[in-house]
C-alpha cells in the first residue's frame, strides 16, 4: 500500500506542477510515525480531497496480498 500512496503523491505533484522526490513524499506522510499504516490512510485522505487517484489493479494486488497473510479480515 505504501508503494501505492507514494506514486499517487507523486503523481499530484507533477499534475501541480511541483518538483516531487520520494524524501518529500516521505515528509508529507510524516513517515516517522509510530502509524505508519495511520499516516497512509490520512494520506489517502488528503490525496482524494486534492483529487489524487489511485491504481485500483495495484490497491487490488495490495489487498489480495495482505488477506492471503492474515493482515485483513
Amino acid at each position: 500500500m505504501e508503494a501505492i500512496v507514494v506514486d499517487a503523491h507523486r503523481r499530484s505533484f507533477e499534475t501541480e506542477g511541483k518538483k516531487w522526490s520520494r524524501p518529500v513524499a516521505y515528509r508529507w506522510l510524516r513517515y516517522e510515525s509510530s502509524d505508519p499504516v495511520g499516516r497512509l490512510a490520512d494520506g489517502v485522505t488528503r490525496l482524494r480531497k486534492r483529487g489524487g487517484n489511485f491504481d485500483a489493479g495495484a490497491v487490488d494486488k495490495a489487498c489480495a496480498e495482505a488477506s492471503n497473510k492474515g493482515f485483513l479480515n
